[in-house]
């Protein structure tokens, strides 16, 4: 339970640090909203100070504030506004980025290309349509009614200024970029993790196999003697057995966090050799099942550490049938792939699990480190370029792993 508290506070760690994440880009989103509306709104009020400048000029005389009006119509050379009358013909026109080069001030509609006219009739009667521009005015907050003269009126259409329009695009941009940033820093936060996770792999591994030299070597040494001594022959093989099989765990350890040398390999040969170990080791109540495709692939792996792959995941299967029930072994090929697929009859794995079970610290044991299938996903993928994943699982049924390596 503790291997899955540890397991829980890394979980909780990630969940934390994406939700923080989310909440910045949240706020950054909403701040960038905001201005955008703010400065919506200004050109919403500029237009109509610039409509009521329009509609007084038309109205003033020469020598009242005529200039001032004008000045405030002048002042206009961001946002494209055109003035029409009922029957949607363009009176004046200002700011629109035309499809055909032409010097838009001081020239008049119908001084203006055909392509040109018809761009900003269409523009117009896009937001009118066949209905009259009157009645637009009151629905569309971009038309603007004014009266020139005692039932002479006209129309004022607007449309975002090309500022806003990139200002309203912004969030989005400054959105991606900021994922884009979160994602970079995920990455490089789990790299360095994995960086620091394989080193302390290397370090443990290298000492463990160190710590065991001596005591296998004055091993060997005793089983000789015993044998000197004429101890009984059957004692001695079987201990001397043992004392090599620890010989080889300590190899198989030495070679973690090392490139191990990879020779081609016959599959059904090292899948039986490993399991023929482990025949012999395990309760007499599992019945071990193997299933050999008739064509033995040629793969290229590190026997040593193939062979304690396929040790682990049987010693998993015996412990997840409480050392009672049915081990299936099947090997074949499909398409450029060989597979070993392992069975068991055991508790199960829930399927939110299914990936989870190989990440270090988890494990469902009283004792233990929860680092067996750790090092098996490792020594499949990293040094063999291979795959191991469950395959299915159903609680209180069993569960099969699937290995998946290149046919050579």
């Amino acid at each position: 339970m503790a291997r899955l508290s540890f397991y829980d506070n890394q979980r909780a760690g990630k969940i934390i640090f994406l939700a923080i994440s989310l909440s910045a880009v949240v706020a950054v989103m909403l701040i960038s909203n905001n201005l955008v509306k703010a400065l919506a709104q200004q050109e919403r009020e500029r237009m109509n100070i610039w409509a009521k400048a329009t509609e007084r000029l038309a109205k003033a005389d020469v020598d009242s504030d005529f200039e001032f009006l004008l000045s405030i119509i002048e002042q206009n050379n961001s946002i494209p506004v055109m003035v029409a009358d009922d029957d949607f013909n363009i009176l004046e026109f200002r700011n629109f980025n035309l499809p055909e080069h032409q010097p838009e001030a001081g020239a008049g509609f119908e001084q203006l290309s055909q392509r040109n006219r018809s761009y900003l009739l269409k523009r117009l009667k896009a937001q009118g349509g066949d209905t009259p521009l009157h009645q637009m005015a009151r629905k569309n907050p971009h038309f603007i009614e004014v009266e020139i003269f005692d039932n002479t009126r006209q129309y004022i259409y607007y449309e975002d200024s090309i500022l806003l329009r990139r200002l309203s695009l912004y969030p989005y941009v400054q959105l991606g970029v900021m994922v884009v940033l979160v994602v970079i820093i995920y990455v490089a936060v789990l790299y360095s993790k994995r960086a620091e996770q394989n080193r302390v792999w290397v370090g443990l591994s290298k000492e463990t196999a160190h710590q065991l030299g001596t005591p296998i070597s004055s091993l060997m040494a005793w089983t000789q003697y015993l044998e000197l001594t004429g101890a009984d022959k059957e004692v001695t093989t079987e201990i001397d057995k043992d004392v090599r099989r620890l010989s080889v765990i300590a190899d198989r350890f030495s070679k973690i966090g090392s490139t191990p040398e990879l020779n081609v390999e016959y599959l059904n040969d090292v899948v039986g050799s490993s399991l023929d170990y482990m025949k012999n080791r395990i309760s007499g109540k599992v019945s071990i099942s193997m299933h050999l495709d008739s064509d033995d692939h040629g793969v290229r792996l590190s026997r040593p550490l193939f062979e304690w792959v396929m040790e682990n995941l049987t010693k998993n299967a015996v412990d997840a049938m409480d050392g009672e029930g049915r081990i299936d072994i099947v090997t074949g090929a499909e398409k450029n792939l060989a597979f070993i697929e392992i069975s068991d009859t055991g508790k199960g794995i829930a399927r939110k699990n299914f990936k989870t079970v190989f990440n270090p610290g988890y494990t469902t044991k009283k004792r233990g480190w929860g680092l067996g299938l750790t090092l098996v996903k490792r020594i499949i993928e990293e040094y063999h370029g291979g795959r191991i994943f469950v395959k299915c699982s159903e609680l209180g049924q069993g569960t099969t792993f699937r290995i998946e390596l290149p046919i050579l």
